[in-house]
């Protein structure tokens, strides 16, 4: 209707303009009317100047119209003066299109606010990023796990961990990989999956990065219990009999030993009854040492569910200091407690957590004990992503690499008199408490044990 009445006006004002040629031309060659000419003239310059403004006012409205949807801008609007008029009538039509346009847009943004949101608040890192390293997207979790606060490249993360920066680089769609990083005080296993799609013929990887160390160290410490408890249940089994069977026995050869004596019994006889006595007494100690053995590896499933209370770290630290301060006197050890601020505050089971720093200070002590300027340091901090640390420090022989990865394996043991359960009971007793514990050594340099909470 809008384009009809414009179609219209204009065949209108053609019409009259041809008319006022035809006449100026009439007068002109059929009379002398000099300033009838001239008026017509003028007539004829402001039709074809109405008529030019008329078609260039459309154009403009149009090309405004246009260019609002060409750069996405529409807060642009077309002033409506008359509903008579066939361009307020194409200007209110502008208007309504600029009005959907609106509507569209802002439900897109509503749907990207809201994608955002569920991005940022997915507990798992995810990074949109090109073939060629240039991040699209981020989410917090990412910051949170690389301490970054933002990221434009896969190639700032070399810092961090070449290795990881290689395969975010060159992984394929639909792989699953995992990535160890180890940081001096933390250990990463970094669980990555990755998802290929395209944007504007743009390849875009989505790749999601996930810590499963705390997940891996659950299920290996879950398998450790198991096979102690099946070990120790058969273990007992065999050896309790073994052990009152023997006690039984050497009971019987006394009593026959004294009632052969009275006898007269030869004395190689006698000799002979001595012997498998101490035979009985060398198993029945034995099977006695083998029980202690058995009930010492019990300890690593018998812990006691942790009493969780709220205590000042410079309390746990200061104690354990005092209850060494002698064995440290006597040795030439130098202790200090350093805290980070001092009113760092612990929620945990202040016995168990006791247990566990003083076991890491009896081994600090014995790896110290022939070190010259020999030192151990009880340090408490918040860790870069915020978590409660306590570490112990020492200035020591270190532990050999090849060790360093057995050292939390039920068993194993470098000492000549150690069961092996000291630094596993330890680590069960942090993930009971929802923690981790680690270890750094550099040899004949320092050892560090981390507990973070």
């Amino acid at each position: 209707m809008v384009y009809n009445k414009f179609r219209i006006n204009f065949i209108i004002r053609t019409l009259l303009l041809a008319g006022s040629i035809f006449a100026f031309f009439y007068l002109y060659f059929t009379t002398e009317l000099t300033m009838t000419l001239v008026l017509i003239g003028l007539l004829i310059a402001f039709q074809i100047f109405a008529m030019i403004h008329y078609v260039d006012r459309t154009n403009r409205v149009l090309n405004n119209f246009l260019e609002s949807i060409r750069y996405s801008d529409f807060t642009r609007t077309f002033q409506v003066e008359s509903l008579d008029s066939s361009f307020d009538k194409l200007k209110k039509s502008f208007n309504e299109v600029i009005k959907d346009f609106q509507e569209v847009r802002a439900e897109k943004e509503e749907n990207y606010y809201y994608l955002q949101t569920v991005i940022q608040h997915i507990g798992i890192a995810l990074i949109a990023y090109s073939k060629d390293g240039k991040v699209e997207l981020i989410n917090n979790a990412t910051k949170k796990l690389f301490q970054v606060r933002s990221l434009n490249n896969i190639q700032s993360l070399k810092d961090f961990s070449p290795e990881l920066v290689q395969k975010l680089l060159s992984i394929n769609h639909g792989e699953n990989t995992l990535i160890r990083v180890q940081e001096k005080d933390e250990l990463l296993q970094l669980a990555i999956y990755s998802t290929e799609f395209k944007i504007h013929n743009r390849t875009i990887l989505l790749t999601s990065i996930k810590n499963i160390q705390d997940e891996l160290e659950e299920k290996e410490m879950e398998s450790w219990q198991k096979l102690i408890r099946v070990l120790t249940h058969e273990i007992m089994n065999s050896i309790t009999p073994i052990s009152s069977l023997s006690s039984t026995i050497t009971l019987i050869l006394k009593d026959l030993s004294e009632n052969l004596k009275e006898k007269d019994i030869p004395s190689d006889d006698l000799e002979t009854i001595d012997e498998i006595k101490g035979a009985l007494e060398t198993i029945h100690k034995r099977t006695d040492g083998l029980m202690h053995f058995v009930n010492t590896y019990r300890n690593l499933t018998k812990i006691p569910t942790p009493t969780f209370s709220i205590f000042p770290i410079s309390r746990l630290l200061n104690n354990i200091r005092g209850l060494h301060a002698e064995d440290l006197k006597s040795k030439k050890i130098d202790c200090k407690v350093i805290i980070e601020p001092q009113t760092l505050e612990l929620s945990a089971d202040e016995k168990l957590i006791e247990q566990v720093i003083i076991n890491l200070v009896k081994n600090a002590i014995q790896a110290l004990s022939e070190q010259e300027n020999a030192e151990i340091i009880l340090k408490a901090f918040l860790n870069k992503r915020g978590r409660i640390t306590i570490q112990v420090i020492d200035n020591g022989q270190g532990i050999l690499p090849n060790v360093l990865d057995k050292i939390f394996i039920p068993f194993f043991t470098t000492k000549p008199q150690g069961s092996g359960i000291g630094l596993s009971l330890s680590k069960q007793i942090l993930r009971l408490h929802g923690g981790n514990i680690t270890a750094y050594s550099e040899v004949e340099k320092e050892t560090k044990f981390t507990l973070t909470f």
